[in-house]
Order: C-alpha cells, then structure tokens, then sequence
C-alpha cells in the first residue's frame, strides 16, 4: 500500500495532519496497561528496541533501551521528559545499519506510513529478532456500534488501515496475528476503547484524538452527537448496546501482528 500524501508543515507522513489533530492526544491515548503487557510479551527478551511512528511514546517499554523515530513535530513535543527524546525519521528510512536492534515495534501507525512495504521492509532490516505491529482489522470494524451512528468514520478507518494479513506475509512465514481484547476502562482513546462508555464520543477533544474524525465534516459530525445524544437521552442506545457498559472485554478490530522472519 503506498499513498502520494506529502508530509505535512509539522513533518507528519500520511493522510492525517498531526499538527492539527494531535495537540491533545496524549490527554487521551495513553498506554492502557493490559494492553502495554501483550506488547511486551511479543518482544520477548529484547534489550534495544526499535519504536516507528512512536507518537507521544505510548506503549513504549521503561524497562529496555527504545530508540523512537517519529516524523510529527507536534507528536514528539509532547513526549514525556522521561522518555528519550524522538528521532525525526520515516519508517521508509530509517537511519540505522542493518541488525541495529533487539526487537522493534509500531502502534497504530502503519496507516500513516506513505509506503507500507518500504517501511516494513526496513523495520526488518534493522532488527535481529521480533518486529511488533500493533493495528486493526478493517473488515472486523464494523463489530462496533459506532457502525450504526457514524458509518463514515468506520468506513474512513476502513479505508485506511492495510488488511494485518498482508502485514503479517510482509513481515515473513513465521509472522503470526494476535487478537488483542479492549478493555472497558481501556486507558488508550481509540475509538473502540469507548465500546462501553459513549458518552466520551461527544467529547470532541476525543474524537479528535483518533484521527479519522478529521476526515468527516462538521455536518456528519453534528448528525453523529445529535443522535448519540439523543439515544441516550431516550434510553435506546442502552435498550441496544447497554449490555457493553459492563462487559469487561470487546473483542474488536485490534491486532498484534508478531514478525519473526
């Protein structure tokens, strides 16, 4: 999968502006720990790790040596003081020798990359062991009731995420996909984090924290918060869906896609 997308004024690859709609994600996607330990074991014993497209350093591991490339200005000014500052690179090329590290990893953001090949490709280059790609399945986001109420934005994650199966061949025979469960305190605000509490999808400072909002237009937008609004206002969304508000897992769209060559 390859885009034309040109990099953004704040350095961001892909289709969506970071500067734009990242000034608030790291108030919003922070690691959600059960999640963060799935990662963790897919590393395995790795000492020096690799972190593409690393964001605001959610998910990266305090207790090995992470080297993170992320291209968004935007995204690495807000990196914590305890995380190592991020390189400014791009997946497609990386700035390292071949065997660089231990294990190397990417969450949520093999979507932005404007050639996925190319950038797997070098994520398998620089590392000797596992690489780790955490994404979704877009043929499975529509177990989400967001389905229902705002299908444009299913229908743009869809559109933008590569199928984990070509990820997995890329990466090689031995690659395998892992469902990841979502939590229903889920720490990370992606979408589907919030299965179970809807009320945060009115939040537009959430929304803006998943980055396909900014593809719909403000009147899809205000449809979407008028009916959701509405339905909880009425008691249909919960007659519907109000089983989720205590189901202590979603199995979802989210993947972890294990590389091993």
């Amino acid at each position: 999968m390859q885009s034309n997308a040109p990099r953004h004024q704040d350095g961001s690859a892909g289709d969506a502006n970071y500067g734009l709609v990242g000034n608030r994600y790291g108030q919003f996607r922070k690691p959600e720990p059960r999640i963060a330990a799935l990662i963790a074991d897919a590393l395995g014993d790795a000492q020096t790790v690799l972190n593409v497209g690393a964001g605001a350093g959610s998910y990266e591991p305090t207790d090995r040596a992470v080297t993170a490339v992320e291209p968004s200005s935007s995204m690495r000014s807000q990196r914590p003081a305890s995380l190592a500052p991020a390189i400014d690179a791009v997946a497609e090329k990386l700035p390292f020798p071949d065997g660089a590290f231990d294990a190397s990893m990417s969450t949520f953001s093999v979507h932005q990359w404007k050639d996925l090949a190319a950038g797997l490709r070098e994520m398998r280059r620089v590392t000797r062991g596992p690489v780790v790609i955490m994404t979704c399945e877009p043929a499975e986001l529509n177990r989400f009731w967001l389905h229902d109420y705002c299908p444009d934005v299913i229908a743009t994650e869809a559109g933008r995420y590569p199928p984990p199966a070509a990820i997995a061949r890329a990466l090689g025979a031995q690659s395998e996909i892992r469902p990841v469960p979502i939590p229903l305190d889920c720490a990370d605000g992606f979408n589907e984090a919030y299965y179970g509490r809807p009320e945060m999808l009115l939040d537009p400072m959430a929304r803006l924290a998943c980055s396909a909002w900014s593809f719909v237009d403000d009147t899809t937008t205000r449809r979407f918060e008028d009916r959701l609004r509405d339905d909880l206002k009425s008691g249909r969304w919960d007659r519907t869906h109000g089983h989720l508000r205590t189901q202590p897992f979603f199995d979802g769209s989210l993947k972890l896609i294990v590389g091993r060559g």
